[in-house]
């Protein structure tokens, strides 16, 4: 994880740098006679209102999980393991939300543990037993008292700048003049995507495995919790593919990947029973993409680190 922070913070050093070089070297080219003061104030300027655009959109995670606040009148079980869980992890008891998916999902959302809603859905709350959804919601509330929605949130800075801007270069039509900016600052967003995503990917597999242990600790039944992750992954394998993706939205930050196995499959021909040439090719690259961006290790790690863990116990 050490390694993990450093290498964020050289990414976003070098994004910052690119950026700051781009705008210097276009104004050097107009012969601007501030040029370095002008492209650090542009730079900053830049930064400052995409770090803004981006980071207001945490807000609407609990919108895209389509989720309602109940309480203890509403969901008296649920609001009670919640607070007793909450309790044994030394962190504020969370507002609830209940989202009707299907899709299982569990996550905790908030970058203040006094501010925390933790949104489970039907699909979650309806294939668990009690001990079970007390194990996952001990582990959504293990990031809370690690303050991973925070720790998360800082170590994705590059990779929100760099999405940030992309999309905002896109927007850009017939840039005409403007091209000697947008082009080679496409290029920065690009790569500065890709390798920051990478990284923050890896360091988001290590607090998911933080948050197993923590949890496990905290209800003293590592096997609850494997058994919790065993079945709501039998769930994701049974769930629609088309359900997966309208929950793909919060998949990083629910309990398991929501991430489909493959990519979509559009068959071709007349009577839609012929395979497209390029499928193979297309499932080669959906498998490195998980492989390089999945914010969730392999569930199956997760089991037998979890079964060693009960061994010791």
């Amino acid at each position: 994880m050490v390694a993990a922070i450093v290498a964020l913070g050289v990414v976003t050093v070098a994004f910052l740098a690119g950026v700051w070089a781009v705008f210097y070297g276009v104004l050097q080219l107009l012969d601007v006679g501030i040029a370095a003061r002008l492209a650090f104030g542009t730079t900053v300027a830049t930064v400052v209102t995409i770090g803004y655009l981006e980071y207001r959109q945490l807000e609407t995670i609990e919108y895209l999980a389509d989720a309602h606040p109940v309480d203890r009148e509403t969901a008296p079980d649920l609001y009670e393991t919640a607070t007793r869980v909450a309790a044994q992890l030394g962190v504020p008891a969370p507002t609830i939300a209940v989202s009707d998916r299907d899709a299982p999902e569990a996550l905790a959302v908030g970058l203040r543990p006094d501010a925390v809603h933790l949104v489970l859905s039907l699909g979650t709350i309806d294939a668990l037993d009690g001990d079970q959804l007390e194990a996952v919601i001990a582990h959504e509330l293990a990031h809370v008292g690690n303050r991973d929605a925070m720790v998360m949130t800082a170590a994705s800075l590059p990779v929100v700048l760099a999405d940030g801007l992309g999309s905002r270069l896109d927007r850009i039509e017939n840039p005409g003049w403007a091209a000697v900016v947008t082009v080679p600052l496409g290029f920065l967003s690009t790569a500065v995507w890709v390798v920051g995503r990478t990284i923050t990917a890896r360091f988001s597999r290590a607090r998911e495995r933080a948050a197993d242990r923590a949890a496990a600790e905290a209800t003293g039944s590592p096997a609850a919790l494997a058994s919790a992750l065993r079945r709501l992954d039998r769930e994701i394998d049974e769930t629609p593919d088309r359900d997966l993706r309208e929950a793909s939205s919060v998949s990083s930050l629910s309990v398991l990947s929501l991430e489909p196995d493959e990519p979509e499959k559009i068959m071709l021909g007349p009577e839609g029973e012929t395979e497209p040439s390029y499928w193979q090719l297309r499932k080669r690259l959906y498998r490195l993409e998980r492989y390089l961006f999945d914010t969730h290790p392999a569930t199956d790690d997760r089991i037998a680190a979890l079964a060693a863990l009960e061994r010791r116990q």
